[in-house]
């Protein structure tokens, strides 16, 4: 044990030999400045690539789409794309207003024209038509007893209160006459004299009645009377016709020959005829919708810069993206008389000439607009592009492309013109081409991008 520690007691050091300013070692220092160098290097990096940031331009590129045209490329005239909508599409409302009491269509129906397709509950109309029709036939009858006048058992009897009344006045007139000079004797008083005076006036004033009585009897009714009665009767056969007219209502037909495209209205709901709820279980305003499908357009928003490039009449050859193998004749039908201020077109529809079951309202449709004389058949392949990625260099048509951060210039040829831009030949669809390219851009320059849209 003494031994062991004698030699660890060798290996102490003696702060006396190390002294009280020990030096420090060389190579921390060399660290130290190392660490510091390169601090300031990668701060001026950094300030260098800031500044070289601002001086890159920022773009907006969209993706260009592929596109192959089998089609009268050297006829057209103009390309446009729009939707298909039914030239006339009817919302099927109620005359009346009525709780739905049977439903017969659904979505997709084909209909023909005065097929009944919704019943309302009508057992308060039919009580208003018989309400209705009561009153006529008590109109009716009153004219037609005014019209053929009085029964011959009416002016017999008539005539034979006439006969009776005048023998009492025949009889009062002799009584009176006998007992005149028998008062002046003495035999009767003044006051029977009297009495027998009134019973003859009397007698006198019935059979002037009687006689009038008679003589209406005979005439019959006042033709005033007659045109009066005819009025209460028209106007009680107005009230009848308008309630079964309501009554009638209460079946909602179609319209038209066509399909259905909405149904609007399930059984037990209410539908109103004058203010329709949008609320929860409020009334409805409308049935069904439907329309004619063999009667189809094509609605297009064309700009007023391409404008000029059509006629009233116009041809075109109409595509869908459904069935883009399928083409279908067209034209131009309705024009707009006024341009939209906002989006700086004019609305232009194309009549769908030789429509079939594969068309449907609102389904995105291509209109390739072609001139009179005969087109040119060739199969062009080509890219769409906005017209603002195209710029004139030296007199002909390029492209920006965007290709690793870097700028390449790519001449372009116009094959047609678009509603919404061009289709160029040069490119094959899927390159980032830049819209609205700055003035001072050129190839190779190193770009930002700003978004890009697939």
């Amino acid at each position: 044990m003494s031994t062991k520690f004698d030699e660890l007691k060798s290996l102490r050091i003696d702060d006396h030999e190390r002294g009280d300013n020990p030096v420090e070692p060389k190579w921390s220092k060399r660290y130290i400045l190392v660490g510091i160098a390169i601090l300031v290097l990668l701060s001026i990096v950094t300030l260098g690539y800031r500044a070289l940031q601002a001086t890159v331009p920022e773009v907006e590129t969209t993706r260009a789409v592929a596109q192959s045209s089998g089609a009268a490329i050297g006829g057209t005239v103009l390309n446009a794309t729009g939707y298909i909508v039914a030239h006339h599409k009817i919302n099927v409302n109620s005359k009346v207003t009525g709780r739905v009491a049977w439903i017969g269509v659904e979505k997709g129906d084909k209909v023909k024209e005065g097929q009944v397709l919704v019943r309302l509950e009508d057992q308060e109309f039919r009580a208003q038509v018989q309400q209705a029709q009561g009153a006529y036939e008590a109109a009716r009858a009153r004219l037609a007893a005014l019209q053929n006048g009085s029964r011959p058992e009416e002016v017999d009897r008539a005539r034979h209160d006439l006969d009776q009344a005048q023998a009492q006045m025949v009889n009062d007139k002799a009584n009176l006459d006998r007992m005149r000079p028998l008062v002046a004797q003495g035999v009767f008083s003044r006051q029977q004299l009297d009495d027998a005076v009134m019973r003859y006036d009397s007698s006198s004033q019935r059979v002037n009645s009687l006689q009038r009585t008679y003589d209406l009897a005979k005439i019959g009714a006042r033709r005033e009377d007659i045109d009066a009665s005819r009025g209460q009767m028209i106007q009680a056969e107005g009230q009848l016709a308008y309630a079964q007219s309501q009554l009638e209502a209460t079946q909602i037909r179609a319209p038209v020959t066509g399909t259905i495209l909405e149904r609007t209205a399930e059984k037990g709901e209410l539908i109103t005829a004058q203010f329709a709820s949008s609320a929860e279980g409020g009334p409805q305003g409308s049935v069904v919708s439907l329309a004619d499908l063999n009667d189809l357009q094509v609605e297009l928003d064309i700009s007023q810069n391409d404008f000029s490039k059509l006629g009233p009449k116009q041809r075109g050859i109409i595509t869908t993206d459904a069935y883009p193998d399928k083409k279908y004749n067209g034209v131009i039908a309705e024009i707009s008389p006024e341009a939209n201020r906002s989006k700086a077109t004019v609305q232009v529809k194309v009549q769908i000439q030789n429509p079939d079951q594969f068309l449907r309202p609102e389904m995105n449709a291509n209109v390739q607009f072609v001139s009179d004389d005969k087109p040119t058949q060739t199969n062009v392949s080509g890219a769409s592009i906005p017209s603002s990625a195209v710029r004139d260099l030296q007199g002909k048509k390029a492209v920006f492309i965007v290709f690793k951060d870097r700028v390449k210039v790519r001449e372009v040829n116009v094959i047609a013109t678009q509603s919404d831009g061009y289709l160029v030949e040069g490119l094959t669809g899927g390159e980032d081409v830049i819209l609205r390219p700055p003035a001072n851009l050129k190839d190779g320059d190193r770009v930002r991008l700003k978004t890009a849209a697939q």
